[in-house]
């Protein structure tokens, strides 16, 4: 609005929002990384005892075939880990298809308005080519917490696929 209009001035307000938006995605990628790295090291550690336990209770708990069935809960949980990572693999490359669609649309629009901006300069007035720079810092404010909502989700998926993987390492 600043750039259209002398009367009517917002570059501080939306620096502000600008600067306070870069802060916010710092911190709430940072606490993402943090609680993800404690859930993972947890998880696959309980999800190790539990495997084993599992495979200890049936083999002596149930009389005469307890020793089949202990080796047996032990190959259904690798074939289960298989079928998961053919999951999880499958679910990462639709996840990141899905992802990189608006990631090349936002950065396309933004070089757009760069571009605009740079071709307008010598035969446009000032604040419509300030107007068009704006936009386009606006859609590379976008391009980067689409990133890092997609890299969020996709760290998320495949560290859920490396919970349930390196818990069976404690068998």
């Amino acid at each position: 609005m600043s750039k259209v209009s002398s009367k009517i001035q917002v570059d501080k307000l939306s620096k502000f929002f600008n600067f306070t938006v870069v802060w916010i995605l710092g911190i709430v990628l940072t606490l993402f990384v943090g609680v993800i790295s404690i859930e993972g090291s947890l998880s696959s550690t309980v999800d190790g005892i539990t495997a084993k336990t599992t495979k200890v209770a049936v083999s002596n708990f149930i009389p005469v075939v307890g020793k089949i069935l202990g080796d047996a809960v032990d190959t259904v949980i690798g074939c289960s880990n298989i079928l998961k990572n053919a999951v999880g693999i499958i679910g990462v490359i639709v996840i990141i298809g899905i992802c990189i669609l608006p990631i090349i649309k936002l950065a396309i629009l933004m070089g757009l308005y760069y571009l605009a901006g740079a071709i307008c300069q010598p035969i446009a007035d000032e604040k419509i080519v300030k107007l068009l720079e704006q936009m386009g810092g606006t859609f590379k404010m976008l391009l980067a917490i689409m990133c890092s909502v997609s890299t969020m989700l996709i760290v998320g998926t495949t560290l859920v696929i490396k919970i349930t993987n390196s818990g069976l390492m404690y068998n």
